[in-house]
């Protein structure tokens, strides 16, 4: 006669034994677990939507407290056309230079081993030196290459070359575009090596076993895959600089070239007041430009993740 026996269920907790505490679920009641959220959500509303609605009121905002759009028809105006014209080519070139070499210093270090010493101590300074600017790095410059900068004096005494023969560049616009490529590179770097890293080894060899060329491995697989990275990496870029403001604060003594010095004389100017409210008008302008870029920069990082994913 056979004799069957019951076994406990191991995983039910036997009667009037309470469960393990590691298999109890804890949950907050309601939205609770938003709570883990809202300092970020503090964050935000704080310095960035409080801020943006400011802007904007003020923007629409006449002399006298009312409603007008006079702030925002005068950014038709040539000089300020200009400053945005000016702006939007610094960022543009800055971006660009910094994307390629940025990129190609991103690829050397690639090639390196993982945990070598040359990437780790390249990406640290990278790290370094893509939050490297304002009124240091203003003053690194005019230091080095300035009027009377060791380098400048070097190459007139040593050398018999002048490099302001033609002008002091320095502290202009292309002098901006030499000092904002010194920290748009390495931003390059941090930001474009995780895509790098992406590329995966097999792929390569897989184009190889079927008899592709290097040439051809990268133009149908590598820069394919590269292209939406690489682009939004460039967005991220053109957004940096033309939000950049210290740097060129400390630089350009004389003059508003670009944008941002633009609103800085319309918050600050002693000869001509009463446009506060006009570079409220600028600012607004710039945050659309930045959101316009920060969108597309969305799309494409969506587009590469799918791919790199």
């Amino acid at each position: 006669m056979a004799v069957v026996t019951s076994t406990p269920d191991p995983v039910a907790p036997a009667p009037g034994v309470r469960p393990h505490p590691a298999r109890r679920r804890v949950r907050l009641p309601g939205g609770g677990a938003l709570l883990g959220v809202v300092p970020f959500f503090g964050y935000v509303g704080i310095f960035l939507a409080v801020p943006t609605l400011v802007v904007a009121v003020g923007a629409v905002t006449g002399d006298g407290g009312g409603f007008t759009l006079d702030n925002l028809a005068r950014l038709a105006d040539s000089y300020i056309l200009a400053a945005f014209g000016r702006s939007i080519l610094l960022s543009a070139v800055t971006a660009l230079l910094g994307a390629v070499f940025g990129a190609l210093l991103g690829y050397a270090l690639v090639t390196a081993r993982p945990d070598g010493l040359l990437r780790r101590a390249v990406t640290a300074a990278c790290g370094v030196l893509a939050q490297f600017g304002g009124v240091t790095l203003a003053f690194a410059f005019i230091a080095t290459i300035g009027l009377s900068g060791f380098v400048t004096e070097f190459l007139t005494d040593r050398v018999g070359v002048d490099i302001y023969a033609s002008g002091v560049w320095l502290f202009e616009l292309p002098g901006l575009l030499l000092v904002y490529a010194y920290f748009q590179i390495p931003l390059m770097v941090i930001v474009f090596l995780p895509a790098l890293d992406g590329i995966r080894a097999q792929w390569r060899e897989a184009a190889a076993s079927l008899g592709g060329s290097t040439w051809q491995y990268w133009r149908l697989v590598g820069m394919p895959l590269l292209a939406p990275p690489f682009l939004g990496a460039t967005l991220l870029l053109f957004a940096n600089a033309f939000s950049a403001y210290a740097t060129a604060a400390a630089l350009v003594s004389q003059g508003s070239p670009i944008v941002p010095l633009q609103i800085r004389g319309a918050l600050t100017s002693e000869v001509v007041l009463g446009q506060q409210n006009l570079g409220k008008a600028m600012a607004l302008g710039m945050i659309v430009v930045v959101a316009l870029v920060m969108w597309l920069y969305a799309l494409v990082q969506k587009r590469s993740a799918k791919w790199l994913g």
